[in-house]
């Protein structure tokens, strides 16, 4: 974070997201400051509090994904819930402090998986020596014993050269004791469960299960064990709640869901505000015990998220809407978007859509008009319909390009180009047809 900019934190998201520049810009000074206050020295460090923000706009506009790539960017333990699966404690349903508890288990499993890759160039060389043990049984003590020394250069070689891949070996492998120890918890209640597992599974001693496969299998096996041996699981719990209290983001979808302002529209009414009296804590600052120890929300980023339609920001309780400081409308996706979002971004649906059937020898191409008549398609659908953003020219490129995607490799080879009348003719039921929920939905 300390190399990226705010410009270059908008930089980076426009390879992903057309428009929503006032969006990109929030989250970019809002990602930054946190660097910022991390630098800052003594007491005061601890008062500086993140800029939480709530992102309105229709469905399918990006905001998810600006929160997503601002993790990925931030190198961040990121979680995605919606607030409308929560509900007031009492009701059944999930408690709010999970959100807490699943974001320090994505980032125990970031850390984990940072160590892994550091540690695997010796994971490999234990494996290497445990296989070589189970093929020159007595072995073990090598290096005392010269006259055996060049049969075990000779076996490790050949080892080393895929030679001895498909012949079998068995071996011990721990199994894990938590696994047998699958708790069905009541709907609700899946933290209990999950960590009532976790306790007992560490209680109970680890077994060892006799395998039988063929090397090339028999080093995955082993590499997993080996590389868990070499971690050290403390410094990593404790490098992991670290991360999550000073860098971890929660993205809360559908916050709008559980404002007041549409009653009998959404669901009950009678638990909402008491959901968001429950999160209020969170967003506020609070412990949360975890099974890894106690970690504090003072400093984690949210970002809330909701169409807004029915409800309003000023529908939610008073104290909740003073913990998002910075509100940013999105807006919706216009004609010349959708072409935008179509060919520019690093994962462009006509680049996902040319990479897939290149797979198969299949040059694909979209002439500027298709492109256009795409376009306008998807703006008119929604604007007719349900305005489901950009996700309207997933549902319109699967339709117009699903008898070439069937009929590859069979009758397809070579160049397709898709021009505008092949747009036309392959979504002539769509343009007749006012409704276009039968083709589109």
């Amino acid at each position: 974070m300390e190399t990226l900019t705010p410009r270059q934190i908008v930089n980076e998201l426009d390879k992903y997201i057309i428009g929503q520049t006032n969006a990109k810009k929030s989250v970019a000074i809002a990602l930054r400051n946190r660097w910022r206050r991390q630098q800052v020295e003594g007491s005061l460090k601890n008062e500086i509090m993140p800029n939480n923000i709530i992102l309105i706009g229709p469905t399918g506009v990006g905001k998810t994904e600006i929160a997503r790539r601002l993790s990925k960017l931030a190198k961040a333990p990121f979680v995605k819930v919606e607030a409308s699966k929560f509900t007031e404690v009492g009701y059944v349903g999930r408690d709010v402090e999970s959100i807490v508890r699943d974001l320090m288990e994505i980032a125990v499993t970031m850390v984990k998986a940072e160590i892994s890759v550091k540690v695997e160039a010796k994971a490999k060389i234990n494996v290497e020596n445990r296989i070589l043990e189970i093929l020159l049984p007595g072995y073990k003590d090598i290096k005392s014993d010269s006259e055996n020394l060049p049969t075990w250069d000779k076996m490790k070689d050949r080892l080393q050269k895929g030679l001895l891949d498909e012949k079998e070996i068995e071996f011990d492998l721990k199994e894990d004791s938590g696994k047998m120890l699958q708790v069905l918890a009541p709907m609700g209640m899946e933290d209990f469960g999950s960590n009532l597992k976790d306790m007992f599974g560490g209680m109970m001693p680890k077994k060892k299960k006799k395998r039988k496969m063929k090397i090339s299998d028999a080093r995955k096996a082993l590499l997993e064990e080996e590389v868990s041996k070499l971690i050290d699981h403390d410094k990593a719990i404790e490098e992991a709640v670290r991360r999550t209290e000073n860098s971890g983001i929660v993205f809360l979808d559908e916050i709008d869901k559980i404002a007041g302002g549409g009653k009998g529209k959404n669901g009950p009414d009678v638990s909402r505000e008491g959901v968001q009296r429950d999160i209020l804590p969170i967003v506020e600052g609070s412990t949360v015990s975890t099974k890894y120890g106690s970690v504090k929300t003072d400093h984690v980023l949210f970002i809330a998220a909701g169409a807004f339609h029915v409800a309003k920001p000023s529908d939610l309780i008073p104290e909740l809407q003073g913990r998002f400081p910075i509100r940013v409308e999105l807006d919706s996706l216009s004609e010349e978007d959708f072409k935008r979002i179509l060919t520019e971004p690093e994962n462009a649906l006509i680049k996902q859509y040319t990479a897939l059937l290149e797979t198969e020898s299949v040059k694909l191409e979209f002439s500027e008009d298709a492109i256009d008549e795409i376009a306008s398609l998807a703006f008119i659908a929604n604007e007719q319909m349900e305005n489901i953003g950009a996700r309207r020219l997933h549902t319109i490129m699967s339709k117009l390009l699903e008898e070439i995607l069937f009929d590859t490799p069979d009758r397809f080879k070579g160049n397709i180009m898709i021009n505008q009348e092949i747009v036309k003719s392959a979504l002539a039921e769509v343009i007749k047809n006012p409704d276009l929920s039968e083709f589109i939905l």
